[in-house]
């Protein structure tokens, strides 16, 4: 069995039927491409737990990450972290306890989070944005604040929805490369659903292609052709 594998993902987004099973190694990163509206996100909020799938499917569908099923596990216990198209910070906290803010609730005493933080802030070209507030950060700057409080927990599993989407074009260049960067630093194993497919083959090792809730393609970032986007 793979790292990461889902079996059986279904359920019914808009007039879409969703129903794709796939797997991921360890310490790579695919990306989930495809037309609006086939399926991508929700396939992630399956992955995550944040959806639940009918009763009539829910035997069927099964997600193991690193040898365990964790399709049972609420979302909070499956070890897998999410970074959303509009970063998820709470506005009235520190960029510091926005990242310290997971290792406080998993018991770490604050002050030693907050240092860890500020510590793991320069990693993402952070270094010194540690007292600021999420309201006097760019998008760019908050998107990193987020995957910085995502990564401090050191997740099993990192799904990111369209985190990109909303910046501009050379915006989106610079942080793909820093999201590559930091996969390979870190060595986590990662999800991404984009509908820019340079975006996906400058992150990727593999591409997955969805359309009308099912995959169409998936293999080597470096063989998708980008025709297969227009059958």
């Amino acid at each position: 069995m793979k790292y990461f594998e889902a079996q059986n993902l279904r359920q019914t987004f808009d007039t879409t039927q969703i129903n794709v099973s796939f797997q991921c190694e360890k310490s790579t990163m695919t990306s989930i491409v495809g037309p609006s509206g086939s399926g991508k996100s929700t396939v992630l909020r399956l992955i995550s737990g944040l959806n639940e799938p009918s009763e009539k499917v829910a035997s069927e569908m099964k997600v193991f990450l690193d040898g365990e099923e964790v399709s049972k596990k609420a979302p909070s216990k499956r070890q897998i972290g999410m970074v959303f198209q509009k970063h998820t910070l709470f506005d009235h906290l520190k960029v510091e306890d926005n990242v310290a803010y997971g290792l406080v609730s998993a018991g770490m005493k604050k002050k030693d989070a907050r240092c860890l933080a500020n510590d793991f802030l320069k990693q993402f070209e952070l270094e010194g944005f540690g007292n600021r507030y999420p309201d006097t950060l760019s998008g760019g700057e908050a998107q990193r604040v987020s995957l910085a409080r995502t990564l401090i927990m050191k997740p099993k599993l990192v799904l990111f929805d369209e985190p990109l989407s909303a910046l501009d074009a050379p915006l989106r260049k610079k942080l793909a490369a820093l999201i590559r960067n930091l996969q390979k630093t870190f060595g986590f194993t990662g999800i991404m659903v984009t509908h820019d497919i340079n975006e996906a083959k400058a992150v990727s090792d593999r591409i997955i292609l969805m359309k009308k809730g099912e995959i169409i393609w998936q293999g080597n970032a470096e063989d998708f052709d980008e025709k297969l986007m227009l059958q």
